[in-house]
């Protein structure tokens, strides 16, 4: 179990000025999450960023002596697909509000027979199978390489596993670890296709989370998933076909479980307030001198960047 004494040994955040304390916790909520139980003194925020508006209003509220910024990944009415979520604006704005720890609550397919609907899965890698995403901040005239090696904060991963472990039912089960694919959407797999990424030894597919984790990565938030599974992927032909209808009545059942991980997990960053490795992941991944870069470019990525050229 995950103490403070286990943080000891994680290297300091690169700017010794940095508080961590005052820093935030972000939920992005997916399908049939698209509020926030129990937020306290609740601001709703509208913003505009460099990248344009994000998905919908951000709500800060506190949430077990933690300030969180709740924001729904695809609108509260549900209006925007997977490859239309303004994903980089979602980030600069979460960063932007001081959110160094993100949880993302997510709907995913399973693709093996051990991983039934209604159960949940902390992965730890990806396979990106998109082809109409925003891969990275650093672009028109400024370069960096960051490390997708570990894609997700082993902290925050490790905090959400435990609190699951204490309030799992005999109708669920906990998969800890194991691969999601990142498809394009939003159609489901062809057969050929979920066959294949079965072969491929994926766990769950999804349509958002790859996007996320990249971009987090790089505005050095500490970022995990809380994957909740709704179906078998269409590789199960002893299962009827992933259908709109048997999505929404798994998400309904997955939801209200969700908040109950969410809230738990919020209590024990607020009392920890981990310092994490994604914290420092831009420190030796800026290639461009900040001589170099463009003036329009540099103003977008200081957010970021700032720390480092300052």
């Amino acid at each position: 179990m995950i103490t403070q004494h286990d943080f000891l040994n994680i290297p300091e955040t690169p700017s010794d000025s940095y508080d961590f304390k005052k820093a935030r916790l972000g939920i992005i909520g997916g399908s049939g999450l698209y509020r926030m139980d129990n937020l306290e003194n609740i601001v709703e925020l509208s913003l505009d960023t460099p990248y344009g508006k994000p998905s919908d209003k951000l709500l800060i509220g506190n949430l077990f002596g933690i300030e969180v910024v709740f924001l729904s990944r695809h609108g509260e009415n549900h209006t925007l697909n997977p490859s239309e979520i303004p994903y980089k604006a979602n980030i600069w704005a979460l960063r932007s509000l001081n959110v160094r720890w993100l949880i993302s609550a997510s709907a995913v397919g399973s693709l093996k027979e051990e991983i039934r609907p209604c159960d949940v899965v902390i992965p730890d890698q990806f396979i990106d199978r998109t082809h109409q995403r925003p891969l990275t901040f650093f672009t028109n005239g400024i370069v960096a390489h960051i490390s997708m090696a570990n894609p997700f904060c082993k902290i925050v991963s490790q905090i959400l596993s435990e609190e699951i472990k204490k309030i799992l039912n005999k109708k669920k089960k906990l998969h800890i670890g194991g691969t999601y694919l990142a498809m394009e959407g939003p159609a489901f797999s062809t057969l050929a296709e979920s066959n294949l990424y079965r072969n491929w030894g994926c766990s769950i597919i999804g349509m958002t989370n790859h996007t996320e984790a990249r971009l987090a990565k790089e505005a050095e938030i500490a970022y995990s998933s809380l994957s909740m599974v709704t179906d078998y992927d269409c590789w199960n032909q002893n299962c009827e076909n992933v259908s709109v209808e048997m999505v929404i009545e798994n998400l309904q059942e997955n939801a209200n479980f969700a908040k109950s991980i969410i809230s738990a997990a919020a209590k024990r960053i607020s009392s920890l307030r981990p310092i994490s490795p994604s914290h420092n992941s831009l420190k030796n991944a800026l290639v461009t001198s900040k001589n170099h870069v463009p003036d329009i470019t540099k103003s977008k990525v200081k957010l970021f960047t700032d720390k480092y050229w300052l």
